[in-house]
C-alpha cells in the first residue's frame, strides 16, 4: 500500500506540472488509492480456505487449519499404520499350534488368561476366542507389558510368555520359524507362547483389511502418491497385508516409539509425508509428520494430534482431503493472480494513462465500482469450491 500511494502522489504531481488543476490532480490521485484498495487481495486466501473447509466438514474431513491446505497439497507420500486403519482393527484368532505336549485349549486358556490385562487388538482376540469356547476362566495374578514385544505374565503358578519371536528370544526359548513364517506368509499375526522357559506353541491372529483400503490407495496412486505402510508385524505378514492392498513401501517390525523416526526418516529423504493413524501410540508419528490425519474412530490423542480428522473412518477420504486440498490452493492461487492482474491494469489506468493518449479520465465512482467487482469476482471464484466432489466412498 505505501508503494500505490508513492505512485499516486508521483502521478497527481505529474498532471500538476503538466499544467492541469488541483481538481484533476486530485481526482487523479483519489482514483489511484480508490483502485488499488487490496480488499481482493485480502479476500484470495481466508475465502477460499473457509468454502474448502466447510465442503471438507460437508463430506466428513475436519481441517484444522489453512496450514493443514498448504501442507497437504504437497503431499508426496503417505504412511498408513496398519492395525485398526488399513485394516478394521477387529482381528480373530485363525489357528492355535501347539508344541512340546501342550493341549490346544490350554494353550488358549493360558494365553487368554495372560492377555486379558492386556488392551492390545491381538490380545483381546485371543479373549473373545477363549470365551466363545465357555471354559473355565484362568485368572492371572502378574502381568507385565514389554512394548512393541508382548507380556508376561503369572497363570496358575505358570509363567507365561506370549509375543513376538523377539519377546521369547530374550528369554533364550527358541521358536518354530518355519510354521511363523507360513503362518505370515497368509497375512496372519503369528504370536508365539512359552510356559515356564519353554517354547508352547503359536496362536495366530488375522486382522481383515477394510473395504476402503485398496480404492483408497489406488486413488492416492493415481495422483502419483506413494503409499507406505507401518507395522509392529514381521516383514512376512505386513507384506502379505500389503500385497491385498497395492502398498508400496513396507516398514515392518517397528516398536510403537519408533514410529515418528521412521516417519523423519523419509522427510529427511525429502519427502513430503502425510501420517494417518487411529492409536495412542500413532499420536508422535501424526505430530513429526508434515501432515497428520486422525481416524474419527480412533483415540482422542490421536485426533488431539492431527492437523485432518476423518470423522467417518473412511479410509476413501484420505485421498478426498488430498484433491480438495489441491483445489483449494489452485483457488487462492487464481484469486491472487486476479487481484494483482486488476491492480496492475487498473492502477495506470487510473492514474490517466488513458486520457494521455487522448481517452477518458478514470472517475473515482467507477475506479470504486470496479474495486467492488474485483472483490465479488474474488469471492464468486471461492464459492466455485461448492461444487468440489469427493472420492467415492466404498460405502
Amino acid at each position: 500500500m505505501p508503494i500505490v500511494f508513492v505512485i499516486a502522489l508521483l502521478s497527481a504531481g505529474l498532471w500538476l506540472t503538466l499544467g492541469h488543476g488541483a481538481v484533476f490532480a486530485l481526482t487523479v490521485f483519489v482514483s489511484i488509492l480508490t483502485i488499488a484498495c487490496p480488499c481482493a487481495i485480502g479476500l484470495a486466501t481466508p475465502t477460499a480456505i473457509m468454502v474448502g473447509t466447510g465442503k471438507g466438514a460437508e463430506h466428513g474431513v475436519l481441517i484444522k487449519s489453512g496450514a493443514a491446505f498448504e501442507r497437504a497439497h504437497k503431499i508426496d507420500t503417505i504412511v498408513f499404520d496398519k492395525t485398526g486403519t488399513i485394516t478394521k482393527g477387529r482381528p480373530e484368532v485363525t489357528d492355535v499350534w501347539p508344541a512340546n505336549g501342550v493341549a490346544a485349549s490350554d494353550l488358549l486358556a493360558l494365553a487368554a488368561a495372560a492377555e486379558r490385562g492386556s488392551k492390545h487388538p491381538l490380545g483381546e482376540s485371543i479373549v473373545r476366542a477363549e470365551e466363545e469356547r465357555g471354559a473355565p476362566r484362568l485368572e492371572a495374578e502378574d502381568f507385565a507389558a514389554v512394548p512393541g514385544h508382548g507380556i508376561v505374565a503369572a497363570v496358575s503358578g505358570r509363567k507365561v510368555l506370549l509375543g513376538n519371536a523377539k519377546h521369547l528370544a530374550a528369554g533364550s526359548i527358541e521358536v518354530d520359524a518355519a510354521a511363523a513364517d507360513a503362518l505370515a506368509g497368509q497375512g496372519k499375526t503369528p504370536m508365539f507362547v512359552a510356559v515356564d522357559g519353554r517354547y508352547a506353541g503359536i496362536i495366530a491372529v488375522a486382522d481383515v483389511v477394510k473395504d476402503s483400503s485398496a480404492r483408497a490407495i489406488a486413488a492416492l496412486h493415481s495422483m502419483g502418491i506413494e503409499v507406505a505402510m507401518i507395522t509392529g508385524d514381521s516383514k512376512r505378514t505386513a507384506q502379505a497385508i500389503a500385497a491385498q492392498v497395492g502398498i508400496d513401501r513396507v516398514l515392518a517390525e517397528v516398536l510403537p516409539q519408533d514410529k515418528a523416526e521412521e516417519v523423519k526418516k523419509l522427510q529427511t529423504g525429502g519427502k513430503k509425508v502425510a501420517m494417518v493413524g487411529d492409536g495412542i501410540n500413532d499420536a508422535p508419528a501424526l505430530a513429526q509428520a508434515d501432515v497428520g490425519i486422525a481416524i474419527g474412530s480412533g483415540t482422542d490423542v490421536a485426533m488431539e494430534s492431527a492437523d485432518i480428522v476423518l470423522m467417518r473412518s473412511d479410509l476413501m477420504d484420505v485421498p478426498t482431503a488430498i484433491k480438495l486440498s489441491k483445489q483449494v490452493i489452485r483457488n487462492i492461487k487464481e484469486n491472487l493472480f486476479w487481484a494483482f492482474g486488476y491492480n496492475v491494469l487498473g492502477i495506470p489506468v487510473a492514474a490517466g494513462v488513458l486520457y494521455a493518449f487522448g481517452g477518458p479520465l478514470l472517475n473515482p465512482i467507477i475506479a470504486a465500482a470496479a474495486m467492488s467487482m474485483s472483490s465479488v469476482s474474488v469471492l464468486t471464484n471461492a464459492l466455485r469450491l461448492k461444487r468440489f466432489k469427493p472420492f467415492a466412498s466404498a460405502a
